[in-house]
């Protein structure tokens, strides 16, 4: 099978961002996606392209347009928050965002009409229903569809480190989990969903998909849902790793490292140099672990087992990457990493907010609505 690959413009970058519902007195999930988009779309009847349903009533998409630098992307993201409250405020509906929702039980909530959502329900049942998780993906642009895969599979040495800072998935259905990211783990039970495997070339690609669809597991490549996938139609790099973020910083933070990471391997590419790549074994553990642990987690570090703390490769990242940082305009997001890493990622925070409310959910939830509406303290 062939799958064109849309070559695009080097390192440009768009971000996809996924906004939950809750009524503003309780803070549980509402299913008001249709009333809100309805109330969205432009006078001349047009689609609202940039803000979009999902699976769930309950939430809606934020998607960006092609730029060149982080802060141009997030920028117009929070644009489109502000559209989007102009709406919601008014109807006593307040945003959130996380990996989770810390009380919501998957079987209060409807799906979204659409018969690529109900071919999907209808396949995956239970474990389908149970999606009821947020996530942010970047995509980064790339020229030539060769660079493709070995940038994925580069990308997968520091998956850990994304998941980590990233988690904001403490709690599932009213119970702690035990977890930083629980997202993580309950969205790999999709089939084609989770870690990629560790193709090669396009044409091993290509293989795969042929595969899947000659056995009826998927009807096109765009039901494979990695947490790093080739995105041909856009001609990107699509990072789906992270849990949702309530912060503009949190976003600007996690796209600037994925920006950095993906140009600065392509580099290595033109200059004949492969990405570290970790045996698969390994990605898988250091999945595990940057979901369990979260930030306080050591990983593995390269193909001889070498370990250390992910935090630690997190600060070193932010210095490795900072040249190139500076060549994209993302230098203060990437340096939003360390505040971050100060003030306390997501999951701690939330667990934080339990503790001191007596285990309250609610509060926890009210503590995201507030950081969406006014940012990382």
């Amino acid at each position: 099978m062939r799958i064109e690959f849309t070559r695009s413009e080097r390192s440009t970058v768009g971000i996809e961002w996924e906004i939950a519902l809750v009524d503003r007195d309780t803070g549980d999930l509402v299913q008001s996606a249709d009333e809100v988009l309805h109330a969205l779309e432009p006078a001349d009847g047009g689609e609202q392209s940039q803000i979009t349903h999902e699976l769930l009533r309950n939430t809606i998409e934020l998607i960006s347009s092609v730029h060149h630098s982080v802060p141009h992307a997030v920028a117009e993201l929070q644009g489109l928050i502000e559209s989007v409250r102009e709406v919601t405020d008014d109807l006593g509906i307040e945003l959130m965002c996380a990996g989770t929702h810390p009380f919501a039980q998957w079987f209060d909530q409807k799906p979204t009409p659409s018969e690529r959502y109900e071919h999907l329900l209808e396949r995956t049942q239970w474990w389908g229903r149970q999606m009821l998780i947020w996530g942010v993906h970047v995509h980064v642009g790339i020229e030539q569809r060769d660079k493709v895969l070995p940038i994925v599979n580069g990308l997968l040495t520091y998956l850990p480190h994304l998941q980590a800072l990233s988690a904001s998935s403490p709690f599932w259905g009213g119970v702690a989990t035990g977890y930083a990211s629980n997202r993580a783990l309950m969205f790999q039970q999709l089939p084609t969903a989770g870690l990629p495997w560790q193709l090669e070339h396009w044409s091993d690609y290509e293989r795969y998909v042929d595969d899947l669809v000659k056995t009826q597991v998927i009807r096109d490549y765009t039901e494979v849902r990695w947490d790093i996938r080739p995105s041909a139609h856009w001609g990107t790099v699509e990072m789906r790793a992270c849990d949702g973020v309530s912060t503009v910083t949190e976003l600007g933070a996690l796209a600037a490292i994925i920006h950095c990471l993906t140009e600065r391997m392509s580099a290595q590419l033109d200059g004949g140099e492969p990405p570290l790549v970790l045996p698969p074994w390994f990605v898988r553990e250091n999945k595990w672990r940057a979901a369990r642990y979260g930030i306080d987690a050591d990983i593995i570090l390269d193909p001889g087992g070498a370990q250390g703390p992910v935090a630690d490769g997190l600060r070193s990242l932010v210095t490795e990457l900072a040249p190139t940082a500076e060549r994209l305009g993302c230098s203060a997001e990437l340096a939003d990493v360390e505040r971050i890493l100060r003030t306390g990622v997501s999951y701690q925070r939330q667990l934080a907010v339990a503790e001191a409310n007596g285990g309250s959910l609610p509060a926890v939830v009210s503590s995201l609505t507030t950081e969406l509406r006014t940012g990382l303290k």
